[in-house]
């Protein structure tokens, strides 16, 4: 297995952000977190990385424990994140942003030949390259989060609500990029309140709620299963009560 979360937990003070949480992702696999505001996936995915520190679990990658390691340490290991909301430096250059994504790297030639290869993938970002990146769309700003992933060469990719804010033409298109990303081998760990295209990616789901994982299985299992989507997803009828303990999908 790729990623191994075990039981872990993350608190704000008071807050329980998250709950024990257990989960893990195969090579070259998709799945999805889902869950409404405030489950705790975007903390879910700090702790992972380690940029929030956990009060109790682990977090194996390939089966060595990060356990008290720094997230420059667990980017090298192969984990990388695409923030919510992309995090983007609109005052650098496009190129300046991308270059951060390689700032641990010391292979200077690769990382000049993964530049030009994203490049060759986002046309845009290649004619904008020396511009700040406060030129670029919402779109643009996206696909530039996600080449900034792509230049730490990670085994596995976490992507924090990507389409958030993205018109429908442009949330099928980024759908159609990480399809094409995971085929080359790429694993993918994708929060996303897109539910539908979440799934459609997405090999196993998890969806969480105030923290906890209440359900998982298998994505198109997850995608049938209307009563689901009410309760937990706020789809569909909003006043069917549903049962809270946790389940697994067959």
């Amino acid at each position: 297995m790729l990623l191994e979360v075990e039981s872990l937990s993350l608190r704000y003070g008071r807050v329980h952000a998250v709950r024990s949480v257990s989960l893990s992702v195969g090579e070259g696999e998709v799945v999805a977190v889902l869950g409404a505001n405030g489950a705790g996936k975007s903390s879910l995915l700090r702790g992972i990385l380690g940029l929030e520190a956990a009060v109790s679990g682990r977090v194996r990658v390939a089966g060595i424990d990060l356990a008290g390691r720094a997230p420059r340490e667990r980017i090298a290991a192969g984990l990388a994140l695409v923030p919510e909301g992309r995090r983007i430096i609109t005052s650098l250059t496009v190129e300046e942003n991308l270059l951060m994504g390689a700032y641990a790297r010391r292979d200077r030639v690769a990382v000049r030949g993964d530049i030009e290869a994203i490049y060759a993938r986002f046309p845009n970002l290649a004619a904008r390259r020396h511009m700040p990146a406060s030129v670029l769309s919402g779109g643009e700003q996206q696909m530039l989060a996600i080449g900034r992933g792509v230049l730490a060469r990670p085994r596995l990719m976490m992507l924090d609500e990507p389409s958030l804010g993205l018109s429908p033409l442009l949330v099928r298109a980024l759908f159609g990029l990480l399809k094409t990303l995971n085929r080359e081998g790429l694993a993918l760990l994708l929060v996303e309140q897109n539910t539908r295209h979440a799934l459609a990616i997405a090999a196993r789901a998890y969806v969480m709620e105030l923290g906890a994982v209440v359900m998982q299985g298998a994505a198109a299992s997850v995608l049938a299963d209307r009563r689901l989507l009410t309760a937990y997803l706020g789809a569909g009828r909003q006043n069917e009560v549903q049962p809270k303990e946790k389940r697994r999908i067959a």
